[in-house]
């Protein structure tokens, strides 16, 4: 120990770490706000004396520096920060060179941080940062002073390769530093591979983060290395873990006459599926008969995966933690293994399958007049592509023909009720592809959406509705019953306002006040054809709130439906397990379930299903990205799709792929970027590009590892 220091004991710095040093530099400096301390007069105040305990504890002062913790002075001495008020928040790395801090407390104006005040936090980490005087534009600019959790520690990425050490260039959009690799942390992994690399090292001041190679992808530009890439990237499983797969195999495929004779029979009633070509599982199947009053019976019935899968079996586990299957461009990532997904729940034709059924008895109006819910065994007599059900409703000929007809005629009643109530009516154009034994894209087809398809969906909405009311119905009796709903906020009102006025720039007028999905409807009946139909209805689309699953018993706006859940689908989503359990533990009068467990298990389906999305989205991506790098050298017509600060969006019309114009390949002038109107300006020829114009351009560039194509206009269009 060191001389007693007037008012407190000296405290002797040790080799624990500069974490733990730290407090005890603040407090020493608090001692005297104000008046600074060389690093010499600091090692000495704390006692300390041996050369190691030194080296700590001067990197602890610089770490507080960092941090905002404590300033430098002119004279090379340290202060301690009179005010460390610190906020806390999420960061979102715009670019290479700053980020905003998503404040926790809603009330709280995003912080603006240079790159050099992040303390190597990355985006998405959750940081604590102080204030500054200082102000960028609207926004408070800040420093973090802590990194308090990680987001991610693993990226993917493409090798680069020296004699003496490498680098990994991440694919991730957001992360804007190389990772340094030694040559012993490589394993197997070889230039130009796309690799995923486990950050072991953050970054301080101005160095890489360092990194370690945990698994070979393949080589940058192959199909599958780059589909692995996206995976990997999202944290989608590769396989099944062994125990999980031989759990599945040793599930009985027998039905019992004793399981039989709990439920409720369809097997002598006319039932089929219709799903695409390619499906391979068939998770719901229709049933349809006439009464004897003249009514119609419809059943809509569900693969039973509750009566396989057990609440405590690792199957159960892994359903959770995936919580739904994942559709890229060239392979599912089930929830379910495949004795499940494509053998044991899989409602094939001319098997008997245990399913869960809702059934309803419509007069000709569509209207229910009955409803039934509970545990059947069906026995599917054909199964149906959509263009195969298709073709019935054109030609009227074939087996099963009437049948597929009168499901149609009622489908369409119950729809036009249910926009006559409110419902949103996008019909946003989804794209597939049509790849070669390579995967390379041959061609770049729009999905169309049919009345078979639109049977199915009614159908399954109906069934969806009704089972979210039969519960609430015996919530409003005095009956609590904690139950999973699918819900839908309304828009935010000025979003929609924003909105609106985009709208009118292309001529088309929404009374709001007429009601939201009534203008909302009439403008998507108007641009149906137009040229701008897919900018307008992505836009409309982001004015939305987004769907998400809880245990609030709240309305779906979009469907306007007062209550919404998904039970229609258990192999593929794991909140329709919940649904299925719960409503069939209340048919056998249970009492409520634990509201608190189940709406974790929601948040956590909610953000497993925008991973999905998000891989999803990626996976078309790097497709299209694919396409036009391959693409016959022209111009193509497109419309300008966004317009920001750094350049032009445009969605070609063809392929439906987005690029980008950057804004230094507009040579012509110098543009302004009018945020208020969103739209560049030519500061001397005044040429304006807005939102929604028509364009010609031209493929520049492509680049498959960041999944972007760099667009420039066509001379005819200057």
């Amino acid at each position: 120990m060191g001389r007693k220091r007037k008012g407190r004991p000296k405290q002797q710095a040790t080799t624990k770490g500069t974490k733990q040093i730290q407090p005890l530099i603040t407090a020493f400096l608090a001692e005297h706000p104000g008046r600074g301390y060389q690093i010499k007069q600091i090692l000495k105040g704390l006692g300390v004396r041996d050369r190691k305990s030194k080296e700590i504890v001067t990197s602890a002062i610089y770490r507080l520096e960092d941090q905002g913790v404590i300033k430098r002075l002119r004279n090379g001495s340290f202060t301690v920060v009179a005010n460390t008020n610190s906020i806390e928040g999420v960061v979102d790395y715009v670019n290479a060179r700053f980020a905003f801090i998503v404040c926790d407390d809603e009330d709280q104006v995003d912080v603006w941080v240079a790159k050099e005040d992040l303390l190597g936090a990355f985006d998405d980490d959750r940081v604590k940062v102080i204030l500054k005087p200082t102000k960028h534009g609207k926004h408070p600019e800040g420093k973090v002073i802590e990194v308090i959790q990680r987001y991610r520690d693993e990226f993917v990425g493409r090798l680069e390769m020296s004699t003496r050490y490498a680098f990994i260039i991440p694919d991730f959009k957001k992360m804007f530093h190389d990772i340094y690799v030694r040559l012993e942390d490589l394993g197997n992994a070889k230039h130009n591979d796309k690799v995923l690399v486990k950050v072991t090292q953050w970054p301080e001041r101005d160095k890489k983060p360092e990194g370690k190679i945990v698994r070979v992808l393949g080589k940058a530009g192959e199909h599958n290395a780059e589909i692995h890439s996206i995976m990997a990237e999202f944290g989608l499983p590769f396989e099944f873990p062994m125990a999980v797969e031989q759990e599945a195999e040793e599930i009985s495929d027998q039905i019992s006459k004793q399981e039989i004779n709990t439920r409720r029979d369809f097997r002598k009633v006319s039932t089929f599926t219709i799903d695409p070509f390619d499906a391979k599982d068939f998770d719901d199947a229709l049933s349809i008969r006439t009464l004897d009053n003249g009514n119609t019976e419809v059943g809509i019935h569900i693969a039973d995966v509750t009566h396989y899968v057990d609440p405590n079996s690792l199957l159960e586990e892994e359903a959770i933690d995936r919580a739904t299957s994942v559709y890229l461009v060239d392979r599912t990532i089930p929830m379910l293994p495949e004795r499940l997904s494509n053998g044991l729940c899989s409602l094939r034709p001319n098997e008997e399958k245990l399913t869960f059924s809702a059934v309803f008895e419509l007069d000709e109006n569509g209207t229910v007049k009955r409803e039934w819910f509970g545990r059947t065994i069906i026995y599917s007599d054909r199964r149906f592509t959509y263009e195969e059900a298709q073709e019935r409703l054109e030609s009227g000929q074939g087996d099963f023909a009437e049948e597929v007809i009168a499901l149609n005629e009622l489908a369409k009643k119950i729809r036009k009720k249910r926009f006559k109530a409110g419902a949103m009516n996008f019909e946003t154009v989804e794209v597939k592809f049509k790849l070669d034994n390579d995967g390379t894209p041959l061609g770049i087809i729009p999905k169309e959406r049919k009345d078979a398809h639109k049977l199915v969906e009614e159908f399954m909405l109906l069934a969806n509705k009704k089972v979210a009311e039969f519960i609430y119905q015996q919530v409003k009796k005095g009956q609590p019953k904690t139950f999973v709903y699918r819900t839908h906020d309304n828009p935010d009102p000025e979003k929609l306002e924003t909105f609106s006025s985009f709208a009118r720039r292309f001529g088309y007028q929404m009374d709001i006040n007429k009601g939201i999905s009534k203008s909302m409807n009439k403008l998507v009946d108007d641009i149906e054809g137009k040229p701008e139909q897919n900018v307008l209805q992505q836009l409309a689309i982001r004015t939305m709130a987004k769907a998400k699953y809880t245990t609030e018993e709240k309305g779906h706006f979009g469907l306007a439906f007062s209550h919404y859940t998904h039970f229609t689908s258990p192999i593929r989503r794991y909140p329709d397990i919940m649904v299925h359990r719960l409503l069939q533990h209340y048919l056998d009068k249970g009492k409520s379930e634990d509201k608190e467990e189940f709406e974790k298990l929601c948040l956590h389906s909610s953000e497993r299903e925008k991973r999905a999305a998000d891989a999803e989205r990626a996976s078309i991506k790097y497709k299209q990205v694919e396409f036009m790098t391959n693409a016959e050298k022209k111009d193509f017509d497109g419309i300008v799709s966004g317009v920001t600060e750094w350049g032009v969006y445009v969605e070609i019309t063809e392929t439906k792929c987005e690029g980008l114009v950057r804004m230094i390949d507009l040579d012509d002038d110098f543009y302004e970027y009018d945020e208020q109107n969103y739209r560049l300006i030519g500061r001397r020829n005044k040429r304006m590009i807005t939102l929604g114009d028509e364009v010609s351009v031209r493929v520049k560039a492509t680049d498959i590892d960041r999944r972007t194509i760099d667009l420039i206009f066509a001379e005819d269009d200057y």
